[in-house]
Formats: C-alpha cells, sequence, structure tokens
C-alpha cells in the first residue's frame, strides 16, 4: 500500500470512524428508539460499526481490526473489565471467559487442523502428486486441460487456503501461458480459471473458507449443528455445477486458438521416506474421520486436532512449521466469533428480535437482501470480515423469524429456515470475485498481467449472479438442509 494511501486512511477515515464510533457510544440510549436496551448494549452497537467501519475501510489489517476488537469488548462490556464501566447496573455483562475462548473456538480448532494439513502437504509434495494425477485424465486439449485446472483448483481449496492453492497452480501454468500466442484469449481464461476455481471450491467443505466455518458456528449455537460431511454432502455438488458453468463460460469469452496445450508439472523431488507415509496416512486418515463423523461420533473440530498431535509427536511438524499456520485468519475470525459473543452475552440479540417486527417482513426480500449484501460487501472487503459482520446479525433476524409466533413463521421454514438463510450468506461471500482487491486469488490472477480488470469483473458478475440465483435454490428447495 502507497504511502500516500495510507495517510488518507489514517488523516481522514480513521476520524470519521472514531467520530461516528463515539457518537453512537455517547448518545443517550432513547436515541436508539430501542425498548429495553440497556447501555452495556448500546456499547455493543457502537463497537459493531466500529468494527463494521474499520473492516470496510481496511485503515489497519483485518486481523488486527479482530485482535482491537476483542480487546476493547473485553474492557468495556466483560464482568472483568474496566471498574467503572463493567458495572451491573449498566447492564448485563458478557462472561470474559467467553470471550478468551474465541481464540480457541472449535471452529478455530478446525481451521487450525486444516492449515497443519495443507502446510505438510507442501512440504511433502502431496501437492505436486496430487496435482500431477488429477490432471494427467484431462489430456492436452486446451478445454479439457481448462476443465481440469478448474477441477483440480476447486478440489485443493475445499481442504486448503485458496490463496495458497491459487499461488501453487499459478506456478504450474506460467510456462504455459508464457508460450501461447499474446493474441490467443485462451490465456485469459486459463489466469482467471485460478480465481474462479479458488473461490468457488472454498465452498465444499466446513474448512475450505472462513465465512463456512462462520456460519457452521453460529448454526451450532443456535442449536442447529452441521457435520463436516453433511455441509460437504449438500455443497460439494454445488461447487461441481458452478465449476462447470465456469468452464463453459470461459471458454465462450475466452476461447482457444491452440490445439494443444502440454502442462509441465515437475516431479516431487522429495525423496519418500517413512515421514512422508506419515503424512499421507494422516491427511488421508483425517478426511475419512471428517467423512465418517455419524459412524465414529468424533466431532470433526476433535478430528482436526489429530494431524496436530500425530505430526508433533513423530517430529515431522516442527516448531518452524508453526511459522507458517495463517494465524491473521484465525485471528480475524476470532474476532468474529468474539462479536457475537456479545450480542448474545448482553442480551442485545434478544432485544433485537423483541423491537425488531420481523413477523411483518417478507421472508423471500429478506433472504435475497442478506445475501445480496453479503456479496457485495465480500467484493470490497475480506470475505472473512463479511462474514463475521453478517452472521451474528442475520442469526438473530433469522432466530426472530423462526419464532412459532412470528406472522411469516410458515414461509420462513418453509424456504429453509435458519439452515437456509445462514449457508446462503456463507456462499454469497464466497462468490464475490468481481476485482483484484475482492480476494487474494483475483490479486494473484492480476499480477500476471494477462487479465484486463474489466474481463475480471465481466466474469466475476456473471459467476456472481449465477450462483447466487443457484444458491439461493439450492439450500431453499434442489438440496436443503434437514430441519431440527
Amino acid at each position: 500500500m502507497s504511502d500516500k494511501k495510507q495517510n488518507v486512511k489514517f488523516r481522514v477515515f480513521l476520524p470519521v470512524v472514531l467520530a461516528v464510533t463515539l457518537f453512537l457510544w455517547a448518545v443517550p440510549v432513547d436515541f436508539y428508539g430501542i425498548e429495553a436496551l440497556t447501555v452495556v448494549q448500546q456499547r455493543v452497537i457502537a463497537l459493531f460499526v466500529f468494527a463494521a467501519l474499520m473492516w470496510m475501510f481496511e485503515i489497519i489489517p483485518n486481523w488486527t481490526t479482530s485482535l482491537l476488537l476483542i480487546v476493547l469488548t473485553l474492557l468495556t462490556v466483560s464482568d472483568k473489565g474496566i471498574g467503572f464501566f463493567c458495572d451491573p447496573k449498566y447492564g448485563t455483562l458478557v462472561s470474559y471467559k467467553s470471550l478468551m475462548a474465541s481464540f480457541a473456538d472449535p471452529v478455530v480448532m478446525l481451521f487450525l487442523g486444516g492449515f497443519v494439513l495443507a502446510i505438510m502437504a507442501e512440504k511433502y509434495g502431496l501437492d505436486i502428486t496430487l496435482a500431477r494425477i488429477l490432471l494427467k485424465p484431462f489430456g492436452t486439449k486446451p478445454n479439457m486441460v481448462l476443465l481440469g485446472f478448474l477441477v483440480v483448483i476447486a478440489i485443493f481449496s475445499m481442504f486448503m487456503s485458496n490463496t495458497a492453492t491459487a499461488a501453487m497452480m499459478l506456478a504450474f501454468l506460467a510456462p504455459v501461458l508464457s508460450v501461447l500466442p499474446k493474441d490467443d484469449k485462451g490465456r485469459i481464461g486459463l489466469s482467471l480459471a485460478i480465481p474462479v476455481a479458488a473461490n468457488i471450491g472454498g465452498i465444499g467443505t466446513p474448512i475450505g473458507t472462513p465465512p463456512n466455518a462462520t456460519a457452521v458456528r453460529f448454526l451450532a449455537e443456535s442449536g442447529y449443528e452441521i457435520t463436516f460431511i453433511e455441509w460437504s454432502f449438500r455443497m460439494i455438488p454445488f461447487v461441481l455445477i458452478m465449476v462447470l458453468v465456469a468452464w463453459l463460460l470461459l471458454q465462450f469469452l475466452f476461447p482457444f486458438k491452440t490445439s494443444k496445450l502440454v502442462l509441465e508439472i515437475p516431479d516431487n523431488k522429495r525423496p519418500v521416506d517413512w515421514k512422508t507415509y506419515v503424512v499421507w496416512i494422516t491427511f488421508i486418515g483425517t478426511i475419512l474421520l471428517w467423512a465418517t463423523e455419524s459412524l465414529t461420533g468424533i466431532n470433526s473440530n476433535i478430528v482436526a486436532l489429530i494431524p496436530l498431535g500425530v505430526l508433533t509427536m513423530t517430529g515431522i511438524f516442527t516448531k518452524d512449521d508453526i511459522k507458517d499456520i495463517n494465524w491473521t485468519v484465525l485471528w480475524l475470525v476470532a474476532g468474529g466469533f468474539a462479536l457475537g459473543n456479545a450480542l448474545q452475552g448482553t442480551g442485545l440479540a434478544k432485544t433485537l428480535i423483541n423491537a425488531i417486527p420481523f413477523g411483518s417482513m417478507s421472508v423471500l426480500f429478506v433472504l435475497i437482501i442478506a445475501g445480496i449484501v453479503c456479496y457485495f460487501l465480500s467484493n470490497f472487503i475480506s470475505n472473512s470480515a463479511t462474514a463475521s459482520l453478517l452472521i451474528p446479525i442475520l442469526i438473530v433476524v433469522a432466530q426472530g423469524m423462526a419464532d412459532p409466533s412470528a406472522g411469516n413463521n410458515a414461509s420462513f421454514m418453509a424456504l429453509g429456515g435458519t439452515h437456509a438463510m445462514i449457508s446462503f450468506v456463507a456462499v454469497s461471500a464466497s462468490l464475490a470475485m468481481m476485482f483484484p482487491i475482492s480476494t487474494p486469488p483475483n490479486a494473484i490472477a492480476s499480477s500476471t498481467g494477462l487479465v484486463p480488470t474489466r474481463d475480471m469483473a465481466k466474469v466475476g458478475i456473471i459467476i456472481g449472479v449465477i450462483g447466487l440465483v443457484l444458491g439461493f435454490f439450492w439450500v431453499t428447495r434442489i438440496f436443503p438442509f434437514t430441519m431440527n
């Protein structure tokens, strides 16, 4: 980021954010017009707006905003915060232990296990081996190679960071892109296949992308447990359909001129030893345990810690490897969980349910607007931050609509209820890929110099619209989650 741009953020945006936050913090409670709102709940509203604006303008890195949010919440609305602030007479306070537990939330542990598997897969060459095996059946016809890349990237992104997947696949693709004729539009299609597949693929599993994990966590907190296999069983077919849509779209917009593409994926030069076999067995075993949770009874969050235990015990995962864990993503997600804890713990969620007439709202309108807002925001701020911001509030909305006394309860349940709303929002976040700034894989594709922003925006809009429409019907009609 240029110094000039950073100065604008600190000198213009930061004062605005602070002014808005202080205003919402300091005005009389009556200003909000919400019956039974307490001073503590008012502070949570101010902190929510602060987080939203800081994430939106990225004045500081998103993960640092999350950490700051947790610290501010602990100091001002917890039962062990600043004495004169945290007096029960101002309203119900949040347990400081529950806020600190956000750092070690079961879903954070699920992500941690996924990161460990991805780090080991790269270190021991499993990623290269799998890429060679999976891409080989697609041959050398350009359109089939394009399909191969879309499929393989999508599969990798279900279990690895989409950023790491995009970077790895670009390394394989770079030699091919360099030898294609400059007037061959297929180069643009191949370059765009990387972010499109990486963004879509993450939808397939709870660990594929932070919005999924956030959705699963808040659904579980609201009494709607979704296992690893339940999410994957429903969402992987959606991913495959969207991959086919992307394949047809990229072929149509960027047809190949060349008749043959040969991928030069290097052999895994690391010698195969007992450590390699342990990593393979642990990798496969973990995925099998995730897939058979209903049979084994072992929670997927617990399964995620098995690789950490096995690989550290055998000395394969070392203290140097710990540095490669993407702690910034874990802390960003933790900030969203802390915000959700504050909403629930202070009673603000219940107050909003009672204050907002959800029973008279159009269910269809609320679901569609929720998805569109999430999609729009995710194009400009990280999908993790968007999910952390919106899902805690939408859980409140869903609870209000799911209330048997609500006038629209029947229509809400008919559309899949809370499961549908929250899973649709998670899907919407992952479909945002219009600009180079929308996701890291988009930035990686843009770095090739082969993808004009207008082409990225064109593909992003089309994929987004198709994905939003299909995603809505997918979670509400075609393949809804079983209602509790």
